[in-house]
């Protein structure tokens, strides 16, 4: 049983490892070509987000693992594979629910690592990518690391998910956390700029919260922001070197 518990882990720490290389490569590659020189001067920084993404990605690996042996083996998890275990409608109501409850979990513990004491324990790691790239989404200490690693292995204990529902949620998490890092807007004006950008964190609003810290804590959506007075919006229009 150990021996398996410890394949599946080290199985997703490679796939975790894996698939944040090759998301932040590809963005990285779009920067280049969209935005040339946007990263020049940054070459030591972006190998030491790199050094820490992937000593991240061993420790997300470990939970995971868990949660895929759990699932396989014993049948500890609410993640199904039969369509039919569940009504049509909550597939995509379940993707919602995972990213609410993620979306709140990593408001407010975002906004307790910048309590003074966690910010200089763990959270500076993140902040000293100045300004952040496309490397950066999971440049984290390791205290940081497992603060972020056991909230999505703990939600498929609580709530049903398709397995191919729950690939989206994990894309959409790695999509969002690489583009909200990478310095430019990858949207269009007229959506963030629009009724969905009210909504939506996108590069942009992250962006200023890199710049001034103490705002813009959300992860996917504005709306615990906007509720706690902590939203400052997305600032001038060249903040995050916005595309048009």
């Amino acid at each position: 049983m150990l021996a398996s518990i410890l394949f599946a882990a080290l199985a997703m720490t490679a796939i975790v490892a894996l698939r944040y290389l090759a998301t932040s490569a590809g963005f990285a590659l779009a920067t280049q070509l969209r935005r040339p020189g946007l990263y020049a001067g940054q070459r030591r920084q972006i190998w030491r987000e790199i050094g820490w993404s992937l000593a991240s990605a061993a420790i997300y690996g470990v939970p995971a693992g868990l949660v895929a042996w759990g699932w396989q083996a014993r049948g500890w998890t609410r993640i199904y594979t039969d369509p039919h275990a569940y009504p049509v409608w909550w597939m995509p109501l379940s993707v919602l629910a995972f990213l609410i409850a993620h979306d709140a979990y990593f408001y407010w513990t975002h906004r307790l690592m910048h309590r003074p004491w966690a910010f200089r324990t763990m959270h500076a790691v993140h902040h000293a990518s100045r300004p952040p790239t496309a490397w950066a989404a999971m440049s984290f200490h390791p205290w940081e690391a497992v603060s972020g690693a056991v909230v999505i292995p703990a939600l498929v204990f609580l709530i049903p998910i398709h397995v191919a529902m729950l690939g989206l949620v994990l894309s959409i998490m790695t999509l969002m956390g690489v583009t909200n890092h990478m310095g430019w807007e990858l949207f269009p004006r007229f959506i963030v700029d629009g009724p969905a950008g009210r909504w939506l964190i996108t590069a942009t609003h992250h962006q200023r919260h890199h710049r001034e810290y103490r705002c813009n804590y959300g992860l996917y959506f504005r709306f615990w922001d906007s509720l706690c007075r902590t939203d400052r919006g997305l600032g001038n229009f060249d903040d995050a070197k916005r595309a048009t």
